[in-house]
């Protein structure tokens, strides 16, 4: 038990986990594109890449509320081996 009241506070960790692993992405996506501006011609605006960014969020957090499950279960069965 974490001690988190799930049940009383409106959004499962499950959702929380998915919502801040897009967050990662998107934030992480950003520095890429500019760390790359720094070193080289930008290669897009700055609205392109808060558009491409926030695919990569979006991907980024529906890919890990749907693996997640799939991960845990595999981890799972390698703990009873």
């Amino acid at each position: 038990m974490s001690g988190y009241p799930s049940g009383r506070m409106g959004i499962d960790p499950r959702t929380k986990s998915a919502f801040l692993w897009g967050l990662v992405g998107l934030l992480s996506f950003l520095v890429l594109v500019q760390g790359y501006a720094l070193l080289v011609d930008p290669l897009v605006t700055i609205t392109q890449a808060l558009a491409l960014a926030s695919l990569v969020g979006v991907s980024a957090g529906a890919g890990a509320y749907l693996l997640e499950p799939r991960l845990a279960a595999r981890a799972a069965d390698r703990g009873e081996r």
